[in-house]
C-alpha cells in the first residue's frame, strides 16, 4: 500500500479526516468568539444563520417602471445611489419623488443643496412634506459630507440627497483666487468622504443618492465621451448608477407639458442591470405613476387596448391614454390593485407601508474626525484610482 513521506498510509488520512474536521470547526469556532469579544456580537455571522437578512430591503423610487427595472422592487436600503444626466432630464425630480416614498411611509429625509436651486413649492406638489424635510445649504464640499456623514451616524435617518457632486466645491477652492489650479482635489475629497460613508450607511439601513451632472473627455475619438464628475471613487462605490435622459417632449397642441424620459441602470449590485424603463415627467406634476401603471399594464396583458379604449378588470378606463389615466388618478383604490397585478406579474411584490423605516444603530465616532481624517476599523477602504 502507498505510503506518504511521514509513512502514513492514503487509508489511515481518510479514517483520520473526521478528526480533522472537528479540529477545524473547533478552531473556527475559537476565531468567531475572539472576533464577536474584540468587535462586538453580530460583527461576523454565517450567512445561513436567521440573524442574516437575505431579502434586501428597499423603498420606492416613485415610478412603477423603475421600481421593477430595479429588480427589488425601488431603491435598496444601507447603500450608495448614484443618478445622473445632462440637465433638465429629471435628476432631482426622480430624488424628490424618492424622499416623497420615504416620508409616507414615516421615514426621514434629508436634502442637502450644494446648487442653491431646491425649489420648495415644486417639492411640495411633488408630495414632499415641506414641514418634515432636513434641508441644508452648504458652502463647501467637506461641510456637506461631513453633515452627511453626522446624519447618516445618527441611525435615524433613512434618505440622504446630495445635489450635486459637481457642486461639492473643496474649501481649499472656495479661498482661492479665481484661476487657480486644483487638480483632482474634488476626486480625493469624494474618494476620502466614501471611504467613511460607505460602512454608516451599510450600518444605519439608510440610503445616500448622490446626484450627479455630465462633463465631455477631450480628444475621444471611439466610445463615449461622457463622463461623470468627481473622480472614481462614486462609481466604485455606488450599488446602483442610474442614467436618466429626456428622449421626446409631451405637447397638448402647441404647448409642451412635460418629458418623455427614460433611465437606464448601469450598474446594480443587487439584481441584473442594463435594464431600462420609460416614464413621463409632468411639468408641476412630477412623475405620472399612473400613465406609467398603464403602459406597464398593457404590457403584461392585465390592462386590454382595443382602438383608443382602455379595459381594466372587465371595465373600460377611459377613451385615449390621458383619460385612462385621469381615471386611475380619481379611484386610487383600482389604481391600488392593478399596481399589485403588475408587480407580481413581473415577480415583485410592493415594499411593505411601515413606519419608522430607519434602524436606529450606535455608529462609532472617533472624536473630532473630518471627511479627511482617520477611519474606524469597521469602514470600507474602497479604491484610490482617481
Amino acid at each position: 500500500m502507498a505510503r506518504g513521506k511521514d509513512g502514513e498510509t492514503t487509508k489511515a488520512k481518510v479514517e483520520r479526516g473526521g478528526v480533522a474536521d472537528e479540529a477545524k470547526a473547533k478552531a473556527i469556532e475559537l476565531a468567531v468568539s475572539s472576533i464577536e469579544k474584540q468587535f462586538g456580537k453580530g460583527s461576523i455571522t454565517r450567512m445561513t444563520d436567521d440573524a442574516a437578512d437575505h431579502e434586501i430591503a428597499c423603498f420606492s423610487s416613485g415610478a412603477p417602471s423603475l421600481d421593477i427595472a430595479l429588480g427589488i422592487g425601488g431603491y435598496p436600503r444601507g447603500r450608495v445611489v448614484e443618478i445622473y444626466g445632462p440637465e433638465s432630464s429629471g435628476k432631482t425630480t426622480l430624488t424628490l419623488h424618492a424622499i416623497a416614498e420615504v416620508q409616507k411611509r414615516g421615514g426621514v429625509a434629508a436634502f442637502i443643496d450644494a446648487e442653491h436651486a431646491l425649489d420648495v413649492n415644486y417639492a411640495r406638489r411633488l408630495g414632499v412634506n415641506i414641514d418634515e424635510l432636513l434641508v441644508s445649504q452648504p458652502d463647501t464640499g467637506e461641510e456637506a459630507l461631513e453633515i452627511a456623514d453626522v446624519l447618516l451616524r445618527s441611525g435615524a435617518i433613512d434618505l440622504v440627497v446630495i445635489d450635486s457632486v459637481a457642486a461639492l466645491v473643496p474649501r481649499a477652492e472656495i479661498e482661492g483666487e479665481m484661476g487657480d489650479s486644483h487638480v483632482g482635489l474634488q476626486a480625493r475629497l469624494m474618494s476620502q468622504a466614501l471611504r467613511k460613508l460607505t460602512g454608516t450607511v451599510s450600518k444605519s439601513g439608510a440610503t445616500i443618492i448622490f446626484i450627479n451632472q455630465i462633463r465631455m473627455k477631450i480628444g475621444v475619438m471611439f466610445g463615449s465621451p461622457e463622463t461623470t464628475t468627481g473622480g472614481n471613487a462614486l462609481k466604485f462605490y455606488s450599488s446602483i448608477r442610474i442614467d436618466v435622459r429626456r428622449i421626446a417632449a409631451i405637447k397638448e397642441g402647441e404647448e409642451v407639458t412635460g418629458n418623455r424620459t427614460r433611465v437606464k441602470i448601469v450598474k446594480n449590485k443587487v439584481a441584473p442591470p442594463f435594464r431600462q424603463a420609460e416614464f413621463d415627467i409632468i411639468y408641476n406634476e412630477g412623475i405620472s405613476r399612473e400613465g406609467d401603471l398603464i403602459d406597464l399594464g398593457v404590457d403584461a396583458g392585465i390592462v386590454e387596448k382595443s382602438g383608443s379604449w382602455f379595459s381594466y378588470g372587465g371595465e373600460r378606463i377611459g377613451q385615449g391614454r390621458e383619460k385612462a389615466r385621469t381615471f386611475l388618478k380619481e379611484n386610487p383604490d383600482i389604481t391600488a390593485r392593478l399596481m399589485e397585478e403588475v408587480f407580481l406579474a413581473k415577480g415583485l411584490k410592493l415594499p411593505a407601508p411601515a413606519t419608522g423605516l430607519a434602524r436606529p444603530v450606535a455608529v462609532p465616532r472617533v472624536a473630532g474626525a473630518g471627511v479627511a481624517e482617520s477611519r474606524s476599523p469597521s469602514e470600507s477602504e474602497g479604491f484610490e484610482n482617481e
